[in-house]
């Protein structure tokens, strides 16, 4: 990570984002607001704002969760340059094992609503900032 500048790429893609989910949050409530009546555009104007913040900010960070993904693939095979591939997969791997250690096994329905563990849907690994271990290496084991 350090030898890709992964901290410093990461903070500007996020500032980057932070400032057109501001810039276009604010145009959209604006363009939306010179239609209602002048003595309810302010308020229009900014609760389109909050709501369009709100929006924008949640399709930022799956842009950048995606950015941060892709960049965790590019240290594996940094890192698998630099030690080898053999010992970054059983890096991998055994973090993998370590990980296993600490699942909470499977709840009954009545309280399932109180676990935090687990693996997340599909929809939910969108805003995830690092891929599973399982991908990773496969990636680096070279299989699509």
């Amino acid at each position: 990570h350090i030898a890709n500048g992964d901290m410093v790429t990461m903070t500007l893609v996020q500032g980057v984002i932070n400032s057109f989910v501001m810039f276009f949050a604010r145009i959209s409530a604006w363009v939306i607001s010179q239609n209602v009546r002048e003595e309810m555009r302010g308020m229009v104007n900014m609760g389109l704002t909050i709501a369009f913040d709100l929006m924008f900010s949640i399709l930022g960070s799956v842009v950048v969760a995606a950015f941060s993904r892709y960049r965790e693939f590019r240290a594996d095979a940094g890192a698998a340059s630099i030690a080898g591939r053999g010992p970054m997969i059983a890096a991998l791997e055994a973090l993998r094992r370590h990980a296993a250690r600490y699942e909470v096994p499977e709840a009954p329905e009545a309280v399932a609503a109180l676990r935090i563990s687990g693996r997340p849907s599909r929809l939910l690994n969108i805003f995830a900032s690092h891929p599973p271990l399982e991908e990773r290496i496969r990636r680096l084991q070279g299989v699509p």
